[in-house]
């Protein structure tokens, strides 16, 4: 017989939601009060530092936040100088979005301590654990992927 009540402490999304905050948090921490960066703005400027330029739908996908969030951290990365703008000559309705000499330069501060974090939970992992937890990881956004296309 199934489960018929649930224990928030033990119901997996759940923990993989708040092991996911807290990692970010942590994160977070190493550049919000040094760089006055939220969390969506860094995670925006983390995908524009990984190419040239986006737009704000390419955003949405990429970071997989919503698109009501990636325009507030746009903006305010638009209004702080850290990104800039340019019209989609293919589709009139968008921007390209990419860093600018200035966030390039934060990008470039912010990277080291972001990969420092990866490489002290990588230490608490293992290299073997953490490839396994990695395969686990995405196997489980593959599949739900799936689901999300039956529950629509």
């Amino acid at each position: 017989m199934p489960q018929s009540k649930l224990t928030l402490s033990e119901f997996l999304p759940y923990q993989l939601s708040i092991t996911s905050n807290a990692v970010s948090d942590l994160i977070a921490r190493s550049y919000r009060g040094r760089f006055g960066l939220k969390i969506p703005e860094w995670r925006v400027m983390a995908v524009l530092g990984e190419r040239p330029s986006a737009t704000q739908r390419d955003l949405v996908t990429l970071t997989q936040m919503d698109k009501v969030t990636v325009n507030r951290a746009s903006k305010e990365l638009v209004d702080r100088g850290l990104i800039a703008r340019a019209p989609n000559e293919s589709d009139g309705r968008s921007h390209h979005l990419a860093l600018t000499d200035v966030g390039r330069e934060l990008y470039h501060q912010i990277v080291p301590l972001a990969l420092s974090v990866e490489a002290e939970i990588e230490e608490i992992l293992g290299g073997e654990q953490t490839r396994v937890l990695e395969d686990m990881l995405a196997k489980l956004r593959e599949r739900v992927a799936e689901m999300e296309k039956r529950f629509g």
